[in-house]
Formats: C-alpha cells, structure tokens, sequence
C-alpha cells in the first residue's frame, strides 16, 4: 500500500496529514493521473504544518472574488464555484465522499477500494474525472484560506494604524488638558500677586474707607454681597 504518510507533499502541500487509524484507512481510488494531479506533484514543496508563510500558487485560482466567511461559515459551493468548479464537478466528489462514509468502518482496504471503484463505474464517471474535481477544490480551499488571512493580516494593519493614530491623538488631548491646568494655575499665581499689589493701595487708605466706596459706586461690588447671591 502506498506511505499515506507521503502524500502530504503530493499536491503542494494541499493535503492534510492523518495520523493513526484514519491514516491507515484512506482509501486509494485509481491512479493519480489527471493534469491537475500531475502538475501539483510535480511542483510539491511545501509541508504540512498549516504555515502559509510561503506563497502558494493556488491563491490566484479565484475566477472571481470569492464570498466573504460570515462569523466563521463558509458557503463552500459558492468558493468551488468561484474558483471554477462547476455544479457538475462539485456533485461527482460530493456523491463519492457520501459513497466513503457509508462504507462500514471495518472493512478491508482493498475491499472497500473494489467497492467504491465498482460504485464510481456505475456512476460512469471516469475516475481521473473525480481526482481532477476533489483537487480543484482542494485548490480552492487553500486558497480561500490565503486570502483570508490576506485580508486578515490587512484588516489587523489598518486597525493597529488607527489605534496607534487614535493613542497619538489622546497623547496630545491630555498633553493639551496638562497645559492648560498648568497655565490656569500660573495665571492664578500671576493674577494673585498683581492682586496683592494693588491692595496695597486699598490698605494704605483703610478698610472703612474703601467700603464705603464700594457701597456707593455703581460701579462696584461688595464681594460680601456677591458671596451671599444664589446661583442661578
């Protein structure tokens, strides 16, 4: 039996590894000869991690703009279709992944793989036909996934530069705030001493004196009264 292990570099690096029992129980339908299939072994580099750092030749599948996931929910025939993959390519991996599942989960490898190569030929669908369709999605998946994090890793950009705008403008909100206590108090200091010299001249003539002018101008104000007014 082929090292499953193996094909995680067959197609570039699209495939993902299993391990343990659900490895062991892949079954192989046919003879990976499609032009898709072919082209992707050939170009096979990448590993399986799940690390899109380095740029993959499947992000540019989109024929055209894919639609956006909504809270996590992907609407997997409109990226196929978006990606090419007609209804008809869509519906032969959909039948076979249903004929997969519903082979009894003990059965012999090469037993299930009889069956399901028998099933495929009843549905004259020729098996080259079916690899060609599963790897054009799983091109467009891996390629929904990088312009995902595309628009990812742009929407994070953006946000850290408003955030680092918007901190910028609160530094200099509380610097402007911090200036304009400081100068409050020293208009306070300055206002008080040019206080403290005029009212040498109120002292030099005496405090009776300077009420009763103060209760005789119109001009004027007893700060006594002043104090005692409600506001309104």
């Amino acid at each position: 039996m082929t090292d499953k292990r193996g094909w995680g570099s067959t197609v570039a690096g699209w495939f993902i590894e299993r391990d343990g029992q659900e490895q062991a129980d892949t079954v192989e339908v046919g003879t990976d000869t499609s032009d898709a299939a072919s082209s992707a072994t050939a170009d096979s580099s990448a590993s399986l991690s799940g690390d899109y750092v380095t740029p993959s030749p499947t992000q540019g599948v989109f024929q055209t703009p894919p639609p956006a996931a909504t809270g996590g929910q992907v609407n997997f025939d409109a990226v196929y279709a978006a990606a090419g993959v007609d209804a008809e390519e869509q519906q032969r991996v959909a039948k076979t992944i249903e004929l997969l599942r519903s082979l009894p989960a003990g059965t012999d490898a090469a037993v299930k793989k009889q069956i399901v190569e028998a099933s495929l030929k009843a549905f004259g669908v020729p098996i080259e036909k079916i690899i060609e369709a599963s790897v054009e999605e799983i091109q467009a998946l891996d390629g929904y996934i990088r312009n995902g994090a595309a628009d990812n890793e742009k929407l994070i950009q953006e946000s850290d530069a408003r955030i680092k705008h918007y901190e910028a403008e609160i530094k200099n909100i509380r610097a402007v705030m911090q200036q304009s206590v400081e100068e409050q108090q020293t208009l306070i200091k300055v206002c008080n001493d040019k206080k403290l010299e005029v009212q040498q001249v109120l002292e030099f003539f005496g405090q009776d004196a300077v009420g009763r002018v103060v209760k005789s101008s119109p001009k004027l104000h007893d700060p006594s009264d002043q104090a005692e007014t409600p506001a309104s």
